[in-house]
């Protein structure tokens, strides 16, 4: 006991954290009770971890959902034709009919709004010929300015320009799987030539695709041609399978709907009140659908973080209840010996604070972890998802735990201040 007293008195303000003998002391209280210590480390654990995996997983869960729309300009649109459900001017409902080139003429005049109208087409089951090695693929047909809606990318060499348009040159950008199948030896096969359904063609860029969405196929597995030059080889005359369009900045496409629509059905004879008859997929109101998805899981994942902290902050709470009921005689000697109050709520607290500590940590680090996995196992050669929690989070967590931690422990550490020695000694 005077060795209890003479350290306890030797004990300068405010270095009790940093005792060697306390920390011994709260290591010994904390594996008393092995299974209660083990079963709130664990809820802070499993608290602290749940938080930062939802705080560095929203990020990336949201890069996910964007690569479906990666390289898209924000306010493009693609648009196609589909049948018609309303009869009109003696037509019939369920009438098929084709967009064309004229269609985009009559867009590009009528609409100062839009900045870019390009037209695609598409041929499928056609077959790709290198020497001996070959491979079936699609191929589509662009104008320069499909780049402005939708941005390959580009791994050698450059893309389809004007010159190739205005000339009719015999000229490719090969997809990227496509030139590693058929020329498997050459890295870079920019300046060779391929033949596509039996015509050579020069191979000016390869070229893959930045997104998830697929119009046909993907730019990885597909051979580009200039426009002109894809209607000469195939034939295909003015109809058209995609028209793609970027509105001008300030515009919306969702505002041009409708206009477009009078513009295209007023040719081709469509009731002006029938939405279904033309295919429009706006990028901007997918972007928005993302960005309100995300504001919703925001909100989960703060409600649910919010949750596991007020648990873990309760059992912070609840062991240091049940260290003051079963310490009550220590602290009334400690208190008989000259232990001043501050003592023993810095004891107290300490022991809370060491708990919170250890196990916020392992849940913090155990989340990096898992993050970093998901990450390794989600990023490909387009895009890498950011699940990662950043410092000032781990940090932040950390911080509100201890702070809160601390608050929760604050009750049962003035109350063990507050224990008289005499009451104390002769509790059970």
């Amino acid at each position: 006991m005077n060795n209890m007293k003479t350290g306890i008195r030797r004990r300068l303000p405010g270095t009790e954290i940093f005792d060697v003998e306390n920390w011994r002391e709260i290591s010994a209280t904390l594996a008393k009770n092995k299974t209660r210590t083990f079963l709130t480390g664990f809820g802070i654990f499993w608290g602290v971890f749940m938080l930062a995996a939802l705080l560095g997983g929203a990020q990336g869960a949201k890069d996910l959902l964007l690569r479906n729309f990666e390289g898209f300009a924000t306010n493009s649109a693609i648009m196609a034709s589909d049948r018609t459900s309303m009869p009109y001017k003696g037509y019939a409902k369920n009438r098929s009919y084709s967009l064309d080139m004229t269609d985009v003429e009559r867009l590009r005049q009528a609409l100062p709004e839009v900045a870019t109208v390009t037209a695609d087409q598409f041929q499928g089951g056609c077959s790709f010929v290198n020497g001996r090695h070959s491979v079936a693929g699609q191929v589509m047909g662009v104008e320069p300015e499909f780049s402005d809606v939708m941005e390959p990318k580009i791994y050698s060499g450059r893309f389809i320009n004007e010159n190739d348009m205005a000339t009719g040159r015999k000229v490719c950008v090969i997809g990227k799987r496509v030139a590693e199948q058929i020329f498997p030896t050459i890295p870079d096969p920019v300046g060779q030539i391929v033949q596509v359904n039996g015509i050579s063609y020069k191979i000016v860029g390869m070229a893959g695709q930045l997104n998830e969405l697929q119009m046909g196929g993907r730019i990885d597995e597909e051979i580009i041609l200039p426009f002109t030059t894809f209607r000469k080889a195939f034939g295909t005359g003015e109809e058209l399978d995609v028209v793609m369009l970027v509105a001008r900045d300030g515009y919306r496409i969702a505002n041009l709907k409708d206009r477009i629509r009078r513009v295209i059905y007023s040719r081709h004879y469509i009731h002006p009140q029938d939405e279904s008859a033309l295919w429009i997929m706006d990028i901007s109101e997918e972007f928005e659908k993302v960005d309100m998805l995300f504001l919703g899981v925001s909100l989960l994942a703060g409600f649910i973080g919010f949750s596991t902290l007020i648990a873990g902050i309760i059992g912070i709470g609840n062991i240091m209840w049940v260290i003051v009921r079963e310490r009550t005689q220590e602290i009334g000697i400690r208190r008989a010996l000259g232990a001043k109050p501050r003592d023993i709520i810095v004891q107290i607290l300490s022991e809370g604070m060491a708990l919170t500590f250890i196990a916020g940590t392992a849940g913090i680090t155990f989340a990096a972890i898992a993050l970093g996995i998901t990450q390794h196992m989600t990023a490909n050669e387009v895009s890498t998802p950011q699940f990662q929690l950043l410092p000032q989070q781990a940090l932040w967590i950390m911080g509100v735990f201890l702070v809160l931690g601390s608050l929760a422990g604050l009750i049962p550490a003035v109350k063990a201040m507050r224990i008289k020695p005499i009451e104390a000694l002769s509790s059970k």
